[in-house]
């Protein structure tokens, strides 16, 4: 066991579980109508929970244990043969578990984004647990626990490059998140602005340090490559940032709150996957890239498409994942076919899976709430609650 890349591990759990808890869940918060904030907040809380003792139980299994090149096994199912002593590396193995708990934790909480304001809370709970380990986990299995994806797997030597997400966290939940939007359909009214900018920002910012532990944590290591991978995501983050509020400004005259900071999580989302194989200069035109890109990923899923990805989960998330991905290819710092090919087999695997659950999940319950109930908002009607007296 290394002492100092313990301490820095236990640092970056507690980072990235601060990032769904309380960064997305403000960020998301702040974004949809008053009568459905605590709804948000109730989405997020409740799926930390449940993922949590889910990982325990089966994911962690099925995603890191030896098994094959499909999936991991039951082998360690509640930590079996796991003691204090038990190492991953240099690492304590119960502290591994823990890092990628909140991994497993935060990829089923980015799906929120799509369904706020329409969603029966009994499908988001069923839903997300077993997408959690019917999708996730296999697929981390293949990139991150010696899987098919892995070097040595179908991809040759060299195997996808996937450093800290973009395929296993952005692109699942970002196509999950587009596929549940298409069969919910519409919000019955789409025009109310965010409630509240502030919360957005507060919960963006969040997000933004909370990356730190996420990339710079996925070194599993307190060195150089650790630090790196930090810089790099904080100038990806800077630069998306800016480039989608000059956009902005370009497009519409002005550049708002909500908008500069949706850049910042373009950015950091573009950077996850390259953050420990890139260079400043390189983050600074992913960053710049990013935010572009995502921006007009926005209208054209919103406005062109007309599909209600309610806060734009697949335009930023997804899109974003995916360029980050591409980019280490265009870079020279992976394979063409390794990076490509697994984007097209995780994306395909995630269509069929997602499609198959949520056909499942809705015979048992419902998929979205009823006119009434989402007309008066799901705060009062799900969950008895209000954040405000008069909520708009």
């Amino acid at each position: 066991m290394n002492g100092a890349d313990t301490a820095w591990i236990i640092v970056a759990t507690a980072l990235v579980l601060f990032m769904t808890l309380p960064g997305l869940a403000l960020f998301y918060g702040g974004l949809v109508r008053a009568r459905n904030v605590l709804s948000v907040f109730m989405h997020c809380y409740a799926i930390a929970c449940l993922m949590s003792v889910l990982w325990l139980a089966f994911g962690y299994s099925i995603a890191f244990g030896e098994g094959n090149a499909y999936w991991g096994g039951l082998d360690k199912m509640f930590l079996n043969g796991v003691t204090a002593d038990t190492l991953s590396g240099t690492l304590p193995e119960v502290l591994f578990f823990a890092f990628q708990m909140t991994f497993a934790i935060i990829t089923p909480a980015l799906i929120v984004g799509a369904y706020v304001e329409r969603v029966g809370f009994g499908f988001v709970m069923l839903f997300s647990a077993l997408w959690m380990l019917i999708c996730y986990a296999p697929v981390t299995h293949w990139i991150w626990g010696g899987g098919m994806m892995a070097d040595g797997g179908i991809f040759g030597d060299v195997g996808v490059k996937d450093f800290a997400g973009g395929i296993v966290v952005h692109e699942t939940a970002a196509i999950a998140a587009l596929l549940i939007a298409v069969f919910l359909g519409p919000r019955k009214n789409q025009k109310h602005p965010p409630h509240n900018p502030g919360y957005v920002m507060i919960g963006a910012s969040m997000l933004w340090v909370g990356w730190f532990g996420f990339n710079g944590g996925s070194q599993l290591a307190a060195d150089g490559g650790a630090a790196m991978a930090l810089t790099v995501t904080h100038i990806s983050a800077a630069t998306a940032s800016l480039t989608w509020a000059i956009w902005e400004k370009i497009k519409f005259g002005k550049a708002s709150l909500v908008g500069i900071v949706t850049g910042t999580i373009a950015g950091l989302a573009s950077i996850t996957p390259a953050s420990g194989f890139v260079n400043p200069i390189q983050a600074v035109i992913i960053g710049a890239i990013a935010g572009i890109l995502c921006q007009e990923a926005v209208n054209l899923i919103r406005n062109k498409l007309q599909i209600d990805d309610t806060l734009d989960v697949f335009a930023v998330h997804g899109v974003g994942g995916i360029f980050g991905t591409i980019m280490i290819a265009a870079f020279g710092l992976g394979s063409w076919t390794a990076q490509l090919g697994a984007l097209a087999i995780v994306g395909i695997f995630t269509v069929v899976v997602t499609v198959v659950l949520i056909f499942v999940v809705k015979a048992i319950t419902p998929l979205r709430v009823d006119e009434e109930t989402e007309h008066q908002g799901l705060d009062i009607t799900t969950h008895g609650e209000r954040a405000y007296d008069h909520a708009s």
